[in-house]
């Protein structure tokens, strides 16, 4: 009997409840060719980290990770936050009704990464959430390593991405703490507005805590600035305060503010798929190879010893 397909939106959901890791393929789009990845190369786990709401983490997320597709990058989106929008804006329209999501691969220990993967036209491979995720935080708190379940997870699928972009609840809780721990860098969207800078410094010290303690190799990766209003005074001045307080962090790439991207979710598409030759389309594109080149620098090894100096 043949395995069902279902179109939602702009996603194919293949119906297999034993499918596992090792089952999970990309699926073919004309918009993106898989790059093949070295046997040795692990994912570049990417979390996209605010506490406060509204600054474009879903955007950048999702639009970050097909532009990062279009360059023949494998890419794993996870959606962390219990409201759904990239799993809406992925082309589930109802959420609530999808029956294998981020909470059962944190939870049921009989539930794969694979079960939880869905395969999506965007060229990019995703997990859904929905608002069962709000209980996670609970339930994870009574839990030995509680900071590591979703690092412990994604592990089975390191050698099949070349990125898995997280993005975060607008909260510095217990699943933003797993984000964390789970990633190697942080891209940090920050909204060109005065209270968008305020939250910098908390965010910042959450970063620095799970380094000291849970995350050694966490470093960020980039300052983003959004939403920018460039006809506004108030706008430019925050981006300029931006730039010169934390220099050569900040993206050149600034998102600017489009009504494009409040019309993407209901399309199901990103912003390169929805209006591919917009400004806001190329600002991404130009985001994604900023984050490739801001790859971190490979460990180095030790010289290995001549044989002669070890008789």
């Amino acid at each position: 009997m043949a395995t069902p397909v279902y179109e939602i939106g702009a996603c194919r959901l293949i119906h297999n409840a034993k499918l596992d890791a090792a089952a999970v393929l990309p699926l073919n789009s004309r918009s993106h060719v898989p790059a093949q990845r070295s046997k040795h190369r692990l994912s570049r786990v990417i979390a996209i980290a605010n506490q406060k709401g509204g600054v474009g983490k879903t955007t950048t997320a999702v639009n970050l990770g097909c532009a990062l597709a279009e360059l023949g990058k494998r890419v794993l989106l996870i959606d962390l936050d219990p409201q759904g929008h990239l799993t809406i804006n992925m082309g589930f329209k109802q959420p609530d009704q999808i029956e294998i999501t981020l909470y059962h691969l944190l939870l049921d220990p009989q539930v794969t990464l694979g079960h939880a993967i869905k395969h999506s036209n965007l060229g990019v491979d995703f997990i859904p959430s929905n608002i069962e995720l709000s209980g996670a935080e609970i339930q994870l708190v009574s839990e030995m390593g509680r900071e590591t379940f979703l690092k412990d997870k994604l592990a089975p699928g390191q050698d099949d991405y070349d990125f898995m972009v997280i993005d975060c609840p607008p909260s510095l809780g217990l699943l933003c703490v797993n984000a964390l721990v789970a990633a190697d860098e942080v891209v940090i969207p920050l909204q060109c507005e005065y209270f968008g800078m305020k939250g910098m410094q908390l965010l910042h010290n959450t970063i620095e805590r799970v380094r000291a303690k849970l995350n050694p190799k966490l470093r960020i990766s980039g300052i983003l600035a959004t939403i920018h209003k460039s006809r506004t005074l108030h706008s430019q001045e925050v981006l300029e305060l931006v730039r010169e307080r934390y220099g050569d962090v900040v993206f050149d790439v600034v998102i600017k503010d489009s009504i494009r991207f409040a019309e993407t979710p209901l399309a199901g598409m990103s912003i390169l798929q929805y209006a591919g030759s917009s400004e806001g389309a190329n600002a991404y594109r130009a985001l994604a190879k900023a984050v490739i080149k801001r790859a971190p620098a490979p460990p180095v090894e030790a010289p290995k010893q001549p044989v002669a100096s070890r008789v």
